[in-house]
């Protein structure tokens, strides 16, 4: 699992650390990792290339100058460009002079010569503190950099290591090596799209960070190990009956969408209660249907309710029947735009919310554009406000639960952004919910099963039918290992 950790606890844990170290001894550390990783960005070839450092103040404009002088002691030539010079780290700076660098000040001709031919620029402009986009000069060293691989030290300069945010221009870099722990902005959009390629460099901070840490990225292990998986005695109500609440006369493939999703996530059965009857019956004969209330539907483990089905009073009645029941319930699409958030509090149920940015921004009372800039504030405020399990759906999906490190899903793809995608979502996670884990898990494996079978499938367009068909694929190869 990939785990993240705030600006402050990082801190914390790099000066219980360094207590423990000859002085300046975690700064080589950090610097030789980023040496390393440049040296193989260049492909080994470091031998005359050209390197230009963009160096800040603080630590980080130490590390680039340290891996700058292991890389000129190689052969490279290295050339520092000090944004402000007099308050370079002064160590590093006479460790890159001494093995043939050189330095020059950022505003003038000469550094942005130097980033313009470089092979390779090193962002070392602001640490993990840094908050607030770039500013001038570094804005146009940035920009002189077009065409050279950038590789970033610990975090692109401008993005909010804490959130995810870029408030304004940032550099975006091909690589991002971080020290000791991955950040939480490291793994978020927007800023996730700024820092490339992870590398993660262990110098050494492990047994001072927490247990809890404050976001969480699952991997292909973690999912196998939370899987449900079928015993000798098991029959389809031990394996999960699902109940989906989805469809209407307008929307009929939301329901055939949906229950696709809670086949292919391997639900013991799926009972389906809605007027899309005749068209769930045609694509899936294993489905039990009704079209009768939810309540009348039979013995479920868990509901999903809400693609495709509208607002009129059957809906809003259906709603209530599901919120009513004493089982988990998962919200999706219209049912979202119909909740009452004092009914969900109320429930003692697990209860999950599944909306994208559009809908988010309805339950908070914000406009499209501040949730995504802000997606993991986002994704918490939905948790705090309606005592829920929230998934946040978008370039990253999120879940937050209010008492956790959020879950980051890595496998998400831009390819899933098409018509049904969320339906077959919502049937996935309700399966996994109906099978018995809880709501933050079957978020987290739905979400990364999703994108999975949304990648197997090629970066090519895709239905959201395929991605259904694709689960159960997927599924086998997961939980194989």
């Amino acid at each position: 699992m990939r785990t993240a950790y705030n600006v402050e606890t990082v801190r914390a844990a790099e000066r219980a650390l360094m207590a423990t170290l000859p002085d300046g001894a975690l700064m080589q550390r950090a610097a030789a990792g980023l040496a390393a990783a440049c040296a193989d960005l260049l492909g080994r070839r470091v031998y005359g290339a050209r390197v230009a450092l963009l160096v800040g103040s603080g630590d980080n404009g130490g590390d680039a100058l340290y891996a700058g002088a292991r890389l000129a002691r190689r052969g490279a030539g290295v050339t520092a460009v000090l944004l402000t010079p007099d308050r370079a780290h002064p160590g590093g700076l006479r460790a890159l002079r001494g093995a043939g660098g050189r330095a020059v000040a950022a505003d003038g001709e000469a550094g942005v010569r130097a980033v313009r031919r470089a092979d390779l620029v090193v962002d070392g402009i602001v640490g993990i503190g840094g908050k607030g986009a770039l500013r001038e000069p570094a804005q146009e060293l940035v920009a002189a950099a077009e065409g050279a691989l950038i590789v970033a030290v610990d975090l692109p300069s401008g993005v909010d290591a804490d959130t995810g945010e870029v408030p304004g221009a940032a550099v975006r870099a091909d690589a991002t090596v971080t020290f000791g722990t991955y950040k939480p902005g490291l793994l978020i959009d927007p800023a996730r799209e700024h820092a490339g390629a992870l590398r993660p460099v262990d110098i050494g901070l492990g047994p001072w960070l927490p247990a809890e840490p404050d976001a969480e990225a699952l991997q292909h292990a973690d999912v196998a190990g939370l899987l449900p998986r079928p015993e000798a005695e098991s029959d389809k109500y031990r394996r999960g009956v699902v109940g989906i609440v989805a469809g209407s006369a307008r929307y009929p493939g939301a329901a055939v969408l949906a229950v696709a999703g809670a086949l292919g996530g391997g639900a013991g059965a799926v009972r389906y209660a809605g007027p899309a009857t005749d068209a769930v019956i045609a694509r899936f004969p294993e489905t039990l249907v009704t079209t009768g209330p939810p309540a009348k539907a039979g013995r479920v483990q868990a509901w999903v309710i809400g693609p495709g089905l509208g607002d009129g009073a059957e809906a809003r009645q259906a709603l209530v029947d599901v919120l009513t029941s004493d089982v988990p319930v998962l919200v999706d699409a219209d049912g979202l735009r119909l909740l009452d958030p004092q009914a969900v509090r109320a429930r003692q149920a697990p209860t999950l919310l599944t909306p994208h940015a559009g809908e988010a921004a309805a339950l908070l009372g914000l406009s499209r554009e501040e949730v995504e800039a802000s997606r993991l504030s986002s994704v918490r405020a939905l948790a705090d406000r309606f005592g829920v399990t929230a998934l946040l759906k978008g370039s990253t999906t999120l879940v937050a639960d209010g008492a956790h490190a959020v879950r980051v899903n890595p496998t998400g793809t831009p390819w899933l952004a098409t018509a049904g995608s969320g339906d077959v979502l919502s049937g996935l996670t309700g399966s996994l919910l109906a099978a018995g884990l809880s709501a933050r898990d079957a978020a987290s494996v739905g979400a990364y099963l999703h994108g999975l079978a949304a990648r197997e499938l090629g970066n090519a367009p895709i239905t959201s039918l395929g991605v259904a068909e694709e689960l159960r694929r997927v599924w086998l190869d997961v939980a194989a290992g």
